[in-house]
């Protein structure tokens, strides 16, 4: 039977894929990319740069496809259908590629950014090839190294404050209000900058984008203070690159909190 290997590769330094990445890496005939376009097309190099470091030349395949591209405009009630749609389109790309490219003994993998367990969809979509019935596999997951814990390393802090919870959220959920009785709140995929409507509270903030690559940048602070330099940051490298990737952690005064 044909089988996959979901592996998480980290948030993008090379150096913090695991022992069992590396060994999954080296286990694979056919790797799958999917390529999101010229403007992101360093985040395919990086994920050959990974290859090139850690498995032997020869020993492998890269099938590249287009990635789907998704209804970012929807809002509302029509945000689930707009995400429900893309996912549909990459099964049916993930079901071509493994029908197509992957013989019936090979094994094949899908690389993912930081973990696959976390705001990560490849682990559904593969689900739900299955479920179409159309081409059979056996897969696994090899953990990695999230972006949220790569960034509360680089920021030099913990997650959580001792007997405190943490959440982990988006920046969707962020704007509807600060998540009640959670004073340590990780915020990813925040295109709209949503910790804006928080600076007028005691909340500090550690920032980071392009965690673990050569573009790295990190801010912290208390929130009033950081978040004009985030915004300047963040409009400055999105020009630069044409793409952001970033992720944040809000903490605030326990005494003023919920």
């Amino acid at each position: 039977m044909r089988r996959i290997h979901v592996i998480g590769i980290g948030a993008g330094d090379p150096d913090q894929l695991t022992l069992q990445a590396v060994k999954a890496l080296r286990s694979t005939d056919v790797f799958f990319l999917l390529d999101k376009g010229e403007v992101k097309g360093d985040l395919t190099r990086l994920r050959r740069d990974m290859l090139d470091a850690h498995v032997p030349e020869g020993s492998y395949r890269v099938v590249e496809a287009r990635d789907p591209e998704r209804d970012r405009t929807a809002g509302g009630t029509s945000y689930a259908p707009a995400v429900e749609d893309w996912r549909a389109a990459r099964a049916g790309i993930y079901e071509r590629l493994i029908a197509e490219e992957l013989g019936e003994e090979d094994t094949g993998a899908f690389l993912v950014w930081g973990d696959p367990s976390l705001y990560d969809s490849t682990l559904g979509i593969l689900q739900e090839v299955l479920e179409r019935g159309a081409v059979e596999f056996a897969y696994e997951v090899v953990p990695g190294i999230s972006s949220v814990s790569s960034l509360v390393a680089r920021h030099r802090t913990g997650l959580n404050r001792v007997a405190r919870p943490v959440q982990i959220t988006t920046g969707r959920r962020l704007a509807e209000g600060f998540p009640e009785g959670v004073d340590d709140v990780v915020v990813m995929l925040d295109a709209h900058q949503a910790f804006r409507r928080y600076a007028d509270q005691d909340i500090d903030i550690y920032w980071g984008a392009y965690l673990g690559t050569p573009d790295e940048i990190l801010v912290s602070g208390p929130l009033a203070e950081a978040a004009p330099r985030i915004e300047r940051l963040r409009a400055e490298a999105r020009e630069r690159k044409g793409w952001i990737m970033d992720t944040y952690l809000l903490r605030r005064d326990p005494k003023g909190g919920a």
